[in-house]
């Protein structure tokens, strides 16, 4: 008992700590333009909002130079670090870059005071319930193709997105986590699981100082998907192991030597690590598109 609260307690501190990015987060819940509920679908970044919990909730939508409103595109959930919002993730990740060239919609939502209710961190709002609510905006005005709706995030995003691959499941079809565990009263629970199969991707690093609770979570998902591991993958800068899991999803995951607290590739900002050995954005977006709903 005393070793399963003090790996709350340890994840608490990595999902929410000060020392991810400077405590700015009145500033950072103040878009660069008055949020627009209506806006006619069309290349580019769009300021947007939805109504969940009885509240007006924002988000960023890039959508590619060639969009067209009659094409069915993929859909990836970028979820930000605390504290930050979703132009800190946009910044980041480079996602929008990417989705130019392979052609898919990317959506940031903005995390009320800076942060997700995710498993074990920050605030009491309903994300999950505000989060599908991005995705059926983006599959109703904008086209998303909904057997490719994607999750991705890093620390308190990674961790939302471990809950969404649980409590929306059947939303979707995989998850990238960065930086970020399943850990928590709820994922103690043996019943916590996916309904429908949700593959994941996980990047960790060896000198995260969280590192071991994040692989005690691994072990977790493992055991509660009946995953089995197939052969371990070595090179210089990280390891990379497949599990194939007993409802037909996937656990797919990296560990980083050298890095910490990180987002890997990244070529700026406080949590990025240029030099990690691999390059997430890219990893990420080729194991989305090799699992669709």
């Amino acid at each position: 008992m005393k070793r399963a609260l003090l790996l709350v307690l340890i994840l608490a501190v990595s999902a929410c700590g000060a020392s991810e990015e400077p405590a700015t987060p009145a500033a950072s819940q103040t878009p660069a333009a008055s949020p627009t509920p209506q806006v006619r679908p069309a290349p580019g970044t769009h300021q947007l909002s939805v109504n969940s919990g009885g509240q007006r909730r924002t988000f960023l939508l890039h959508a590619p130079p060639g969009y067209q409103p009659g094409q069915r595109l993929p859909l990836v959930v970028a979820l930000h670090f605390f504290p930050g919002d979703g132009t800190g993730m946009q910044q980041l990740t480079g996602l929008d870059a990417l989705a130019d060239k392979e052609n898919f919609l990317v959506a940031y939502p903005d995390g009320l005071n800076a942060g997700f209710n995710a498993l074990i961190c920050c605030g009491t709002e309903d994300d999950v319930a505000f989060v599908t609510a991005v995705v059926e905006h983006a599959r109703t005005t904008w086209n998303a193709d909904p057997e490719r709706v994607y999750a991705t995030g890093i620390s308190n995003g990674a961790d939302m997105s471990f809950k969404l691959a649980v409590e929306a499941s059947e939303t979707f079809a995989a998850v990238g986590v960065i930086s970020g565990g399943f850990a928590g009263p709820n994922a103690a629970k043996p019943d916590y699981r996916p309904t429908t199969p949700v593959s994941v991707l996980t990047i960790v690093g060896r000198n995260d100082m969280y590192f071991d609770a994040f692989q005690e979570g691994l072990a977790t998902w493992r055991e509660k998907l009946k995953c089995t591991e197939g052969a371990k993958q070595a090179k210089p800068l990280y390891t990379h192991t497949v599990a194939r899991c007993g409802d037909g999803s996937v656990l797919e995951a990296y560990l980083m030597s050298d890095m910490g607290h990180s987002w890997p590739g990244a070529p700026k900002g406080q949590l990025a690590d240029p030099d990690a050995g691999l390059t997430a954005t890219e990893v990420i977006w080729r194991f989305f598109e090799a699992h669709h709903r």
